[in-house]
């Protein structure tokens, strides 16, 4: 079944990367003649958005006209994705993406009502960042091998907390307690807001979390943070530990987003946004913030990009049929 399913992704990822190769003569100097609309799968105010409309705004001005921000958050993200699998393929509508949102839930057996390697050009990715393992102070695990061996005496009984069911977080737990060889309790809520507050109340006992939300509660030792899921130690929690590092190499998983836009956009407007992207995001206006929060800014290629959303979907795809996780 996997094995199906990541073939019939092979032939797309070939199929897409030929239309990027010989999509038809465009002149891109045309481009833009009107406004960009920007769609932010997110409420305001949430990550996405924030480095949206951080890269929007010089990006704009790179393009000569305005950039509309279009939040439409819901189901995971999926609602601002159906919209842009919608729109004309002509480089006026573009989305900030997510593992989530291209990556994880586009593998669950429910599937959304687009498919990201069918509907979406990539634009460039834009960042990185890591997990940070962390633990309410009341557990008695100071590091990642103490936290493994305490999940082993007590099979199932420790709580870990997430944002929702088929999100990054989600599938990166799963992947460590896969790797690791331990069963702890899975416990969605509808957000990080009300997952954060059972945590810091010790209601549950773990939850790989978002750097930029990590770091604060870190530092006023209000949780602990036991490890990250990057193959190199983040600059905001110098002190952690890679999870690779506490016992298990190879072990990585990265939170990251990319702007895309409609498939079938010509090759030269695509070319064209990614080429002031990548331009923006060396800007020290936009750098410096994105960096500040914890993410490794990860400007590329459209190229690169479409071979990156299909080796996570591919990673993903296997964590999923593995472990058993469901849409709920």
């Amino acid at each position: 079944m996997v094995e199906s399913r990541i073939a019939i992704h092979h032939s797309r990822l070939l199929l897409l990367c030929v239309a990027l190769l010989l999509a038809a003569p465009v002149d891109a100097q045309q481009y833009p003649a009107k406004p960009i609309r920007f769609v932010i799968a997110q409420a305001p105010g949430g990550q996405n958005d924030v480095q949206a409309r951080i890269i929007g705004q010089k990006l704009a001005e790179a393009l000569g006209q305005p950039m509309v921000y279009d939040n439409r958050p819901g189901a995971g993200g999926q609602i601002g994705f159906e919209l842009l699998a919608q729109t004309p393929p002509d480089g006026y509508t573009i989305a900030m993406g997510s593992i989530s949102t291209l990556a994880v839930i586009p593998m669950m057996p429910r599937k959304p009502r687009y498919d990201p390697l069918r509907d979406f050009a990539p634009v460039t990715l834009v960042t990185t960042s890591p997990y940070v393992v962390t633990t309410h102070p009341s557990v008695p695990a100071r590091s990642i091998k103490q936290l493994v061996a305490l999940a082993k005496a007590q099979p199932g009984a420790i709580a870990y907390a997430t944002a929702g069911s088929a999100t990054g977080i989600h599938l990166t737990t799963e992947l460590f307690m896969m790797t690791a060889g331990i069963s702890m309790v899975h416990v969605p809520y509808k957000g990080g807001a009300p997952a954060t507050t059972d945590l810091l109340a010790g209601q549950v006992a773990v939850m790989f979390y978002n750097v930029i939300t990590a770091v604060p509660h870190v530092r006023t030792g209000r949780l602990r943070a036991l490890a990250v899921t990057t193959a190199r130690r983040s600059p905001a929690l110098p002190a952690a530990p890679t999870v690779a590092e506490s016992g298990y190499p190879g072990f990585e998983s990265n939170s990251w987003q990319g702007i895309v836009t409609r498939a079938g956009t010509p090759g030269p407007i695509v070319a064209r946004l990614n080429s002031e992207a990548v331009k923006v995001l060396q800007l020290p206006e936009v750098r410096n913030p994105i960096v500040s929060q914890g993410n490794d800014i990860a400007a590329s290629s459209p190229e690169a990009f479409l071979a990156y959303i299909h080796s996570e979907m591919e990673k993903w795809s296997k964590v999923i049929q593995t472990a058993g996780v469901k849409n709920e």
